[in-house]
């Protein structure tokens, strides 16, 4: 099967979801970044995910069969230019993206609005990213108003309003093989950039440093972008949840958290590592490190297809509080610490996210109030950590330890695959690779 087969089959089980209806998904916008520069363009998620088609000013139509009428996909795109491809690079333009992606029509974008009047009539129900954007909303708004005012030549316009992404989520939650293929491939290169980045690791560096390593390895293996912002955090930074500055020194004696992962060909990966800047765990970082491990292989553990995706969360909670009252951090008992929440003052966020085009995903966590099982397919990450912060009741000895471990996990019929392995993680694997930089 080709690529263009894979989207689309996407788009007729889409249209067969929607029972009736059109369906508008604009693509991203360009986004100025100063001057007369953008942004490198990165298409909408659901877009590519539906197209395959990876051009900004671009808007996907798809028409639900109704009775004798069949489905159709349509596509919006810029118009080939041979004057604009001097200067910005190739465009398909209407005919060529057509055949190139199965499309069974593509016009030029200046013609969306006047397509889209003539298309939207006789539509039960108007699908699109409600809300998502003021100025589609009010696009659509006036378009469908368009179409009402010729209700005297027999023209209905559409009665309904739907959200689409309740449909494409859905599909999105569950990856096929094709896109499990590219984040396999994905998570290899971060793991390859997580050792090089542990490898050329030593106090007296900047942290900016350790990240150019990180994007060293993915633009050296074809991913030219990192799924999100790089954290490299060093000391007292690592119990900064989304710290990015990356602009301090590394000194003896200070772990280091790093959570970084690349993008390959639209899908992330999502890995975080601690270690020791020397390469070697000190007495109170280890004892902290080993329980986040503890908590994570638990984690890990117990998703399980059938398992709710809270069991995950919970599995590694009590190994966390637990270690946090062998640290004298929490006192009590393991039921009272998670009862009262005290371990939140150290670890006050989720085990794990959805993954895949996004790097927190798409998909309902919870399904009619209760939390939905997990399934072949789905694809998720495990991150527990512990981050201790000064004060004067808590020992001296963990002030400004962080930790964070994290993996990318899918769900497979039997149990699980961890697809992140290869990144170093026991203590005696870290401190062998930063043995031999």
């Amino acid at each position: 099967m080709t690529d263009t087969r894979i989207y689309a089959e996407r788009r007729d089980r889409l249209m067969s979801r929607m029972g009736g209806g059109i369906a508008v998904i604009p693509n991203a916008a360009e986004k100025s970044r100063n001057g007369d520069t953008h942004y490198a363009y990165r298409s909408d998620s659901s877009f590519l995910y539906l197209s395959g088609f990876n051009e900004p000013e671009s808007v996907l139509v798809l028409i639900a069969a109704q009775g004798d009428t069949a489905s159709q996909s349509i596509l919006f795109c810029r118009e080939k230019n041979l004057e604009r491809e001097i200067w910005d690079g190739f465009r398909y333009g209407p005919d060529a993206a057509k055949e190139t992606f199965a499309l069974d029509a593509a016009y030029p974008i200046a013609q969306l609005d006047e397509k889209l009047t003539e298309l939207l009539g006789n539509q039960p129900a108007l699908f699109y990213p409600l809300g998502a954007d003021s100025a589609w909303d009010e696009r659509l708004l006036r378009l469908r108003a368009t179409v009402q005012s010729k209700a005297r030549s027999g023209i209905r316009a559409p009665d309904e309003l739907r959200d689409i992404r309740a449909l494409i989520n859905e599909m999105r939650l569950f990856k096929d093989a094709h896109e499990l293929d590219i984040m396999r491939r994905a998570a290899a290169i971060s793991c390859a950039a997580h050792r090089r980045a542990m490898r050329n690791t030593r106090p007296g560096l900047f942290e900016y440093q350790v990240e150019a390593e990180l994007l060293h390895e993915f633009c050296r293996s074809g991913a030219r972008d990192p799924a999100y912002t790089s954290i490299v955090a060093a000391g007292a930074n690592a119990c900064v949840l989304h710290y990015v500055a990356n602009d301090a020194k590394l000194h003896d004696g200070d772990l280091l958290l790093i959570d970084a992962g690349c993008e390959l060909q639209g899908y992330a990966s999502d890995i975080t590592r601690t270690y020791p800047v020397n390469g070697r765990f000190l007495g109170a970082q280890k004892a902290v490190y080993q329980i986040v491990l503890e908590a994570q292989a638990a984690a890990i553990a117990a998703a399980q297809p059938g398992y709710s995706w809270e069991a995950p969360h919970q599995a590694a909670l009590r190994i966390l509080a637990q270690g946090f009252i062998d640290l004298k951090l929490c006192h009590g008992t393991v039921d009272g610490v998670l009862e009262s929440e005290s371990y939140k003052r150290f670890y006050m966020h989720r085990t794990g996210h959805w993954l895949g085009m996004d790097v927190h995903d798409v998909g309902e966590y919870k399904c009619s109030e209760q939390w939905r099982p997990l399934q072949d397919g789905m694809v998720l990450t495990v991150e527990p950590g512990c981050y201790i912060r000064p004060a004067d009741d808590v020992p001296v000895e963990l002030w400004n330890i962080g930790v964070r471990i994290e993996d990318d996990v899918v769900i497979t019929a039997t149990g699980n695959e961890v697809i992140t392995l290869q990144a170093p993680k026991s203590v005696n694997e870290i401190e062998e690779v930063m043995r031999h930089e």
